[in-house]
């Protein structure tokens, strides 16, 4: 039988998990009595651990909400991905970096060794794409802010900065907050617009109060698609619709969503719509795609292609 202290522990992990344990299922993962196990939730719950109990033979015991935030327990796992995550999320994050540097350095403190070494092994060799540019920090407040009207289903209304520069206002049914690369997004239902719109958190100002609750509506596709696409359309300078001569499912699996739709047209074709912010990068990825195409516009695209075919044919003349 374990030693009481040891014990408590023990059964303080069990009652982590999201579940509810019976007595006598924490009686005989723990080798004890049911007795017992109460007499430890007693004194878990002195120790402020909020371990509700439900009544009846039915009942069992969960770990709640408190009024204030209890140790915590995490495995070897656990321990190593919230440390990564703390060294790695706070510099998108306006507000929270000395926050998150203070609880690394708590976690750093107590963790074994072997813990240890291996978030110093991922942190020296596992190297993030250098950006050209640093991302825009969000402020916490901000996105607690969204996050709740998403939760409560209340209008959001907030002032807007476009990628061309003009502002507005906007009055959106949330819906999600997307993460993408360094920048947050909210998805969401422009009443105004009567349609979907993704929005870049760090050029949205927040007004208050919220507005009026919402029934909420059904996305038609995954959000992280929705942004994807919302994504790569406002940045682009240069659009493209190519037709492909090939069919859309061989085509489909050779680009990512983030790039391009793709449009069945028959067995044999379809249609690619594209962009990038240059000509020369359009001419490149359709060339790596491994298929004919035919181009006619835009205009730059067309004669960089022309060019480009030109020069390929002259490498190779004998």
């Amino acid at each position: 039988m374990l030693e009481t202290s040891a014990r408590l522990l023990r059964l303080l992990s069990l009652l982590q998990t999201p579940r509810e344990w019976t007595g006598a299922e924490l009686a005989e993962r723990l080798s004890v009595s049911t007795r017992t196990i109460r007499n430890d939730v007693d004194r878990l719950r002195n120790l402020g651990y909020p371990v509700h109990a439900g009544r009846g033979a039915a009942g069992g015991y969960r770990l709640g909400a408190g009024a204030t935030l209890p140790p915590l327990l995490l495995d070897d796992e656990e321990a190593v991905a919230v440390a990564i995550g703390l060294r790695t999320a706070a510099g998108t994050i306006t507000g929270v970096e000395e926050t998150s540097l203070r609880a690394l350095a708590k976690l750093e403190q107590v963790l074994p060794s072997r813990l240890r070494r291996r978030v110093g092994t991922l942190q020296q060799y596992a190297v993030a794409v250098p950006r050209h540019e640093p991302g825009p920090r969000v402020d916490a407040d901000t996105l607690t802010t969204i996050a709740t009207a998403c939760r409560d289903h209340e209008r959001l209304r907030f002032d807007y900065r476009s990628h061309d520069g003009t502002a507005g206002r906007r009055d959106v049914e949330p819906y999600r907050l997307v993460n993408w690369g360094r920048r947050w997004y909210l998805i969401g239902f422009d009443v105004a617009r009567a349609d979907w719109r993704t929005y870049r958190v760090d050029r949205m100002s927040p007004r208050t109060p919220a507005g009026p609750r919402f029934a909420p509506r059904e996305l038609p596709e995954d959000p992280v698609d929705q942004v994807r696409r919302g994504v790569s359309s406002a940045a682009w300078r240069y659009r493209a619709q190519v037709t492909l001569h090939a069919p859309a499912e061989l085509v489909a699996e050779r680009i990512n969503a983030a790039i391009g739709t793709v449009t069945p047209v028959d067995d044999t074709r379809c249609l690619l719509d594209t962009g990038a912010d240059s000509a020369e990068a359009l001419a490149v990825h359709l060339g790596l795609l491994g298929v004919d195409f035919t181009v006619t516009e835009p205009p730059e695209l067309v004669e960089l292609v022309r060019a480009l075919a030109g020069r390929y044919h002259r490498a190779v003349m004998r």
